[in-house]
């Protein structure tokens, strides 16, 4: 039997986390794009688990008793996308001058891990259980699709980015 979409949904926290905890933890060498490499991938895997949950999880799922968790996950995706840009653009200084330091950008990624832990640990128990139970067969077979080889299209921002 193969994993629910609930299990597999979970296993992508986590290995956002994971990417953000290697990233903090390592002992950095070269310059900010180089030991940031892990830290990039986990925003580019926290961007697309964002843009799947937006576009393919709520709408099935935001009528009824979900409607009021939902609008706190958006808003929580909102905040989390404003600190992957401000990320982004620490990571992108292109002088030595602006260029952050390690802590800096440590201090940013706590503070996201946290917010990560705040929003996780009530999506995955309120949300989650209603994706194998309450989407549609179609939903489900898409959603599983679009996890073995989608991406989040370009320029893509979710509904509450800007705050």
């Amino acid at each position: 039997m193969s994993a629910t979409l609930a299990e597999v949904l979970t296993v992508e926290h986590h290995a956002i986390d994971a990417g953000i905890e290697k990233f903090v933890a390592a002992s950095p060498s070269g310059n900010v794009r180089e030991w940031a490499a892990p830290l990039t991938e986990a925003m580019n895997a926290l961007r697309r688990h964002i843009y799947l949950e937006e576009e393919l999880v709520f709408p099935q799922l935001r009528n009824g008793p979900l409607m009021m968790p939902i609008m706190v996950m958006l808003n929580e995706h909102g905040e989390m996308w404003r600190r992957m840009a401000a990320l982004d653009e620490q990571l992108s200084a292109d002088d030595v001058e602006h260029e952050p330091t390690r802590s800096t950008v440590v201090a940013e990624c706590s503070a996201m891990l946290e917010l990560l832990d705040n929003h996780n640990s009530k999506e995955e128990p309120v949300i989650y259980p209603h994706l194998d139970s309450d989407m549609d067969d179609d939903s489900q077979a898409f959603l599983r699709d679009f996890l073995a080889d989608g991406t989040t299209p370009e320029g893509w921002e979710p509904a509450r980015a800007a705050g």
